[in-house]
């Protein structure tokens, strides 16, 4: 028989700024549990952000993070034997992880050499409404307006 939900845990906040959406972001950049190692990526890079727009790092990340957060994604849903990719808001919960989760992942595909200068590129221009992680973002809202007709068959 199955168990209740697991209950999300509280995260702390992070030694510097005091902010859970920081920690929330070094435990996906971390790897192989080197924390520390993800905390000191992240302050560099934040420090180099705030060096190179001469505004305050820690805003500059967070308008980047909100730039690529999506509203709506598509899911897959199975109906009278086709298979149809209906649009559906995002929980608020899964909409920070999917931006945390674009922004690193194209930080880690750019092709500067320190994962400090990538993540700094690309946050920065993920604050300007540029860089892959836009991209990624602007893609899953156009295939969500272009399915718009299946929304009939969202899952209650």
């Amino acid at each position: 028989m199955r168990k209740g939900q697991a209950k999300k845990r509280e995260l702390l906040p992070d030694p510097k700024y005091k902010d859970q959406l920081v920690t929330r972001f070094v435990n996906s950049l971390m790897k192989d549990g080197k924390k520390n190692l993800a905390y000191s990526i992240f302050y560099s890079a934040i420090d180099s952000i705030a060096e190179k727009t001469e505004e305050e790092g820690l805003a500059v990340w967070k308008k980047a993070l909100n730039n690529v957060i999506p509203s709506v994604e598509v899911k897959r849903r199975r109906v009278g034997g086709s298979t149809f990719q209906i649009p559906i808001e995002v929980r608020p919960g899964r909409k920070v992880a999917l931006g945390v989760k674009w922004l690193i992942t194209c930080a880690r595909k750019r092709g500067e050499k320190t994962m400090i200068e990538k993540l700094v590129n690309e946050t920065i221009a993920a604050s300007k409404g540029e860089g892959n992680a836009i991209k990624k973002k602007n893609d899953i809202h156009k295939m969500a307006e272009a399915n718009r007709a299946f929304s009939h068959f969202r899952i209650k």
